[in-house]
């Protein structure tokens, strides 16, 4: 059976600690000049309704270094704009490559693609999850910090589809998550229904920003506005008046504590430029890591189809 990343709960504990490694060891080679080409003769298909910069350029130079090619569809510009259903164009492109990669807004899209597709799929962000990103971001923490799944992180801003990743993250590794959203603006209702169906395990839903701030090793944010959702945006702004990340929010966090961003940033609204610039912030390494998560999520993959066909 293929294998696929739809969602972090897809991979177990132990797959993501091993996502890790791997992804350690690809950076350490990409670093130092090593060519690592595994994947020499494979494709990827990359499906684009949303657009991108940092998912683009991660899976298509990753498949390069990895000694592959990945294929750019703008998904205007194909039958699926056209109308064509997307288990026919899933059953043709798992014909064509050898993984598919979609970046849309509907997550039973993506699921639909899965269902039909011979070739491992991969949600490279829906309006529900942002799988590839936050797996990036504990990626990133565990470089700085040894003890990264002890540590307290808190996601400030709109519940939107990178806290309902958090939260999956959270229940699969087991981190203590507090997520601090207005009123209105709380992450899935099926999320919040998974948490207490765990009991709520070590995960707390919150409206106030400084209750998550409070002891927080690591914070994450996002936009408040995400794509597709600029025509509410007035009145989101106002709802998120308070819960900005600045310099009298940090002053609650641990003294060390690690700021995270996903990219592209509104400075000056959900965080300030002097936080994105300062000694807290790895938003440029959890960056780059985008590149390095994602060809160890493909590597996991490829290798799980090759091992069933063993």
């Amino acid at each position: 059976m293929t294998k696929d990343l739809l969602t972090i709960s897809d991979f177990t504990k132990d797959e993501i600690l091993q996502l890790f490694k791997k992804a350690a060891e690809l950076k350490g080679m990409t670093r130092s000049g090593v060519i690592h080409e595994p994947l020499r003769g494979k494709s990827l298909a990359m499906i684009f309704e949303k657009s991108s910069t940092r998912t683009r350029v991660s899976f298509e130079v990753g498949m390069t270094q990895l000694g592959g090619h990945a294929l750019f569809l703008d998904a205007g510009k194909t039958q699926i704009g056209r109308g064509e259903p997307i288990m026919d164009t899933a059953r043709v492109l798992s014909r064509y490559v050898d993984c598919i990669m979609i970046r849309t807004y509907k997550q039973s899209d993506v699921a639909e693609f899965a269902k039909y597709a011979r070739v491992p799929v991969i949600n490279g962000l829906t309006d529900m999850y942002h799988p590839c990103q936050v797996l990036c971001d504990i990626f990133t923490v565990s470089e700085k910090r040894d003890n990264y799944l002890d540590l307290n992180y808190a996601f400030i801003g709109d519940g939107n589809n990178m806290a309902n990743s958090w939260i999956k993250a959270a229940l699969v590794l087991g981190l203590k998550l507090t997520v601090a959203a207005p009123k209105g603006y709380e992450p899935h209702a099926d999320l919040l229904e998974e948490v207490r169906a765990h009991g709520g395990g070590n995960i707390t839903i919150t409206t106030d920003p400084m209750e998550a701030a409070k002891g927080a090793d690591v914070i994450n944010t996002d936009v408040w506005v995400s794509m597709g959702q600029e025509d509410g945006a007035k009145e989101k702004l106002a709802a998120f008046g308070g819960y900005q990340i600045n310099d009298d929010l940090i002053k609650h966090a641990a003294p060390d504590m690690l700021l995270l961003h996903c990219l592209p940033v509104h400075r000056g609204e959900e965080v300030t430029n002097e936080a994105i610039e300062g000694e807290h912030s790895v938003v440029f390494d959890q960056a780059e890591n985008r590149l390095h998560i994602q060809k160890s999520i493909i590597l996991h993959l490829m290798d799980n189809i090759a091992a069933q066909r063993a």
